[in-house]
């Protein structure tokens, strides 16, 4: 038996067993301030063909939300997924919950089940936010469940039509509230929307699923790669490349024809610091690259953003370090502590970052780097405990950091393989990005009918889609194998 629809009070499921319900006193929406919302909302003139229509004159009902006592633990020891607006994100479709809650529960608090394939649309936090369930779905305070009759209404075009500009412009002009701001139930009921003939709304949301689709395949091939690169990062640097008897070093085990070394054997170690803004003679008119920790979220850095003078040079004793030296973050509270970057430009620095001046005969600026990386962690944690509330490393415990290194051309070799799989990463970032921004061209010209689907051909993206996702198991077994 399906869910039941509400028509008032109270309606029960009992195939499932829970509760759906719905608030009386919905009433329809008038034509003037239907009107007049549509044309507040920034919406073109009405394609031929297409209606505007607010979304309490679609909807077959709503359904509030609400969280049930957490002084209750069995509460939350149940079967029925349950979400905020944080579930809420880029994917227009919600598979999950972020909690789940019992039956008694859902009797027994404000939250109420939204039948699967309904609409969910953040109406405080996260105000905006929009999506589909596709599972029966619990909702707290912060959502509000739309009810679509699917057989006049295609529920993904109205989902995506209710994250365009747009209408996310209408709902932020009409937020309310002293701490928490949000939208009422009449608010959202008044958003107004542009609907084609239904055969149209299929055809547009099955072009924008599609990109979606897309995007989503770059994103699983970007994570599984990065994964990929990590396991075999660590296995590089532990094992090499060649089939060598170990030796038992401070480390641990290690290839035989490798050695364990200190940092500060490789090169020179120091940081740099900050010319005083308030002095032009050190800012105006500079032409020497002056790098900040942000740069090594770079990993290769070409330019700067930021040029200090000579005379900030000399008087602030700033050092000028060469090319293929090795940058890392040694402060900070969020994440730019621990990363790194090669210098690929003759640059100084501030006192948020260390260098390393490597003796390119002894070590490979890129193996250091890769080797840093997977040490991110470790240099976090050593960071954290250094009784600083900011959190730092040292130029003294960078040169005392134990590093192993192998013979300067297999240290070549792994860099080369490690470039090999960054380049893939890379591609597949810069596909996400080219998808993002014909997702967001799209969204505009469809839902605004500049564009008429009849007029679009994305078989390229649908075949090149097709071919990403039968390829990436064949593509990490070869990367595998090579090593």
């Amino acid at each position: 038996m399906g869910a039941t629809q509400p028509t008032g009070g109270v309606t029960t499921d009992f195939a499932y067993g829970r509760r759906f319900k719905k608030r009386r006193g919905d009433s329809p929406v008038p034509q003037q301030t239907r009107q007049d919302n549509a044309r507040n909302s920034g919406e073109a003139k009405t394609p031929s063909g297409w209606e505007i229509k607010t979304v309490g004159e679609i909807a077959n009902g709503f359904l509030g939300g609400g969280t049930p006592t957490t002084k209750r633990p069995e509460y939350w020891a149940g079967d029925i997924p349950w979400i905020t607006s944080k579930g809420l994100g880029d994917k227009i479709e919600l598979k999950t919950g972020e909690k789940f809650i019992s039956e008694e529960a859902s009797i027994n608090s404000s939250t109420n089940v939204v039948p699967k394939d309904s609409i969910i649309f953040a109406t405080r936090v996260g105000v905006g936010k929009v999506g589909i369930n596709r599972l029966d779905l619990a909702i707290n305070q912060d959502l509000a469940g739309v009810l679509i009759d699917k057989e006049t209404y295609d529920i993904e075009f109205l989902a995506y039509q209710l994250g365009i500009d747009s209408v996310q412009q209408y709902v932020a002009m009409n937020k309310r509230g002293a701490t928490i701001k949000g939208i009422t139930r009449n608010c959202l009921k008044q958003i107004p929307l542009a609907l084609p003939p239904f055969p149209e709304q299929k055809r547009i949301a099955h072009i924008l699923s599609t990109v979606q689709w897309a995007i989503e395949v770059q994103e699983r091939i970007i994570q599984i790669t990065t994964e990929l690169n990590k396991a075999l990062m660590h296995k590089l640097f532990t094992e090499g490349l060649y089939i060598e008897p170990l030796k038992q070093t401070e480390m641990g085990p290690m290839p035989e024809s490798w050695e364990v070394v200190n940092l500060g054997s490789l090169g020179k170690i120091g940081n740099g610091s900050t010319p005083k803004k308030s002095v032009p003679a050190y800012w105006t008119d500079g032409t020497y690259p002056w790098l900040t920790s942000s740069k090594v979220y770079d990993r290769e850095i070409v330019r700067a953003d930021q040029f200090v003078t000579n005379r900030a040079l000399s008087v602030c004793h700033l050092p000028r370090v060469q090319p293929g030296a090795v940058l890392i973050a040694i402060t900070g509270q969020g994440k730019t502590l621990g990363h790194c970057a090669v210098l690929r430009i003759e640059a100084t620095l501030n006192q948020h970052l260390a260098y390393i001046a490597l003796d390119q005969s002894k070590a490979n600026s890129f193996f250091v780097r890769g080797y840093i990386e997977t040490q991110y962690q470790n240099l976090r944690q050593v960071g954290a405990g250094g009784g600083s509330t900011k959190g730092a490393l040292t130029c003294g415990f960078l040169r005392n950091l134990l590093i192993p290194i192998p013979p300067v051309s297999e240290q070549g070799e792994i860099v080369s393989i490690i470039d090999a799989i960054d380049r893939k990463i890379d591609l597949h970032r810069r596909k996400r990005a080219v998808l993002e921004e014909l997702f967001k061209a799209l969204l505009h010209k469809l839902m605004t009918g500049e564009v008429r689907v009849g007029k679009l051909d994305l078989s390229a993206t649908e075949s090149e889609v097709s071919a990403d996702s039968s390829s990436r198991g064949r593509g990490h077994k070869c990367l595998g194998d090579k090593v």
